[in-house]
């Protein structure tokens, strides 16, 4: 189910950076749910073997989304090995593009950019809405399966509805149709090309697949670092955006994800996974309580930043879950 198309390897095979200048490269696209606020808290809590020497062997992330703490690890670790891997097929489509093809990319985001921030702001609407109706349109026959030219295009309209859409989210319906609103940003920056760049420098030696969490499993040795960030439990019945990608992710899924946790804690790896807090609505409800029950649990201070409400936006706690103290 994983390596979708080919890999491409473009950057030579030195595993480190001793000599290379410093990483500057961040999440290309905005992610709901993002982890770039609870970064100083992640790294806070590394194990003390990877914090002392400042090296990972390998690196897993199984629900990668925007990959924050993959970014920052990259600018701040040396990382020998990662592997990323999502069930969103369209967030790895963005990923391989840029690992494989990041200039061609670069071409066809400056047009959009030129284009869009060229119109009035009726005309930029128009314009959303058009590019919206292409991406959507494009589902049916996209091939997903095979690496090549089109997924350029696809990549670049995906970055841009990124930028230009309300409060930048990716949101899908169970079409798999991108169904997020036009946004009124006065001048989005739809083509970064300098972090574009440093992401294509930041997935040497990374291999990107797209597949269910359960699909990492053959990459996850003794002393691999694991972190967890799938799509967060609703708190509440009026906050359950679980639209990530069109598979959604229900109780189920989450018990599914507490017993891999499990089978990958008896191979000796170290494992930190992120979760919404049920206490925050009711403050009995302890389902992430007993569900990881014997592992380290911890409750730390967030800001919800995506809501279409402002006065539901504030700190709320959410979890870190580690299988080490």
């Amino acid at each position: 189910m994983h390596n979708i198309g080919v890999t491409v390897n473009i950057h030579g095979n030195s595993s480190t950076r001793s000599h290379e200048t410093k990483l500057t490269a961040k999440p290309f696209i905005k992610w709901a749910g993002g982890k770039t606020q609870l970064l100083e808290e992640l790294e806070a809590r590394l194990p003390k073997a990877i914090a002392d020497k400042k090296t990972i062997e390998s690196y897993i992330e199984p629900f990668v989304g925007g990959g924050a703490l993959f970014f920052f690890l990259k600018r701040e670790y040396t990382v020998k090995k990662a592997y990323l891997c999502d069930i969103n097929r369209e967030v790895i489509i963005g990923y391989k593009v840029i690992q494989n093809n990041p200039k061609e990319l670069i071409n066809q985001l400056e047009v959009l950019q030129d284009e869009y921030i060229n119109r009035n702001k009726d005309e930029r609407k128009d314009y959303f809405y058009m590019i919206r109706d292409k991406y959507n349109s494009q589902v049916q026959r996209f091939n997903f399966d095979e690496y090549n030219e089109d997924w350029i295009k696809r990549a670049s309209y995906l970055i841009f509805l990124n930028k230009t859409c309300f409060n930048g989210l990716f949101r899908q319906n169970k079409n798999g149709k991108f169904n997020v609103p036009h946004g009124r940003y006065k001048k989005p920056n739809i083509c970064d090309r300098d972090n574009i760049m440093e992401v294509n420098k930041a997935l040497k030696n990374t291999e990107v697949f797209y597949g269910d969490f359960t699909e990492t499993k053959d990459f996850i040795q003794e002393n691999s670092l694991v972190y967890f960030d799938p799509p967060y439990r609703p708190i509440n019945a009026t906050s359950s955006f679980t639209g990530y990608s069109k598979e959604g992710f229900d109780d189920n899924d989450q018990k599914r994800l507490a017993a891999f946790f499990k089978s990958m804690n008896a191979k000796g790896a170290y494992l930190i996974l992120s979760n919404s807090d049920p206490r925050n609505h009711n403050q009995f409800d302890d389902y992430f309580d007993k569900l990881y029950e014997g592992f380290n649990i911890e409750r730390i201070k967030a800001n919800r930043h995506i809501n279409c409400y402002g006065n539901k936006r504030g700190q709320i706690n959410e979890l870190i879950i580690r299988n080490y103290w």
